[in-house]
């Protein structure tokens, strides 16, 4: 997620260390030093989304741990009947792009998610060792 987002955080970082350091050295050094902070804190980040899509599947109400595949599933309906020339009345391209966009997001937590399900036993396994 985070790391999708420092294309656009860069430029304001770079910003913010120009301001606080005149020195071009000093400046590139500050810079670094936030990207690297930022992807550190990305895998934190992206390890509590997990949890959470973890948590939800596990649930023993099955709204709580379905309500994901269902959204997942009908943003994916809604691609496909577009890809097969049927449109909603009234909706824009804009709208079109932000259910796209909408769906990544979704499929990026879900694999997350299940990712750190099947890695996180083994993981436990090498520390334990």
């Amino acid at each position: 997620m985070l790391p999708a987002l420092l294309p656009i955080l860069a430029p304001i970082l770079g910003k913010v260390a120009s301001n606080l350091f005149p020195d071009p050295e000093a400046k590139a050094k500050a810079e670094q030093e936030m990207t690297t902070q930022l992807l550190a804190s990305a895998s934190e980040i992206e390890k509590v989304a997990g949890e959470i899509v973890k948590t939800e599947a596990q649930s023993k109400h099955w709204l709580a741990a379905n309500w994901r595949p269902i959204t997942m599933l009908s943003f994916v309906g809604l691609i496909i009947a577009r890809w097969l020339g049927w449109t909603a009345p009234g909706m824009t391209e804009p709208e079109y792009l932000a259910v796209y966009d909408l769906m990544q997001i979704g499929l990026g937590g879900y694999v997350i998610g299940r990712s750190a399900e099947k890695i996180a036993p083994r993981v436990l396994d090498a520390i334990k060792k």
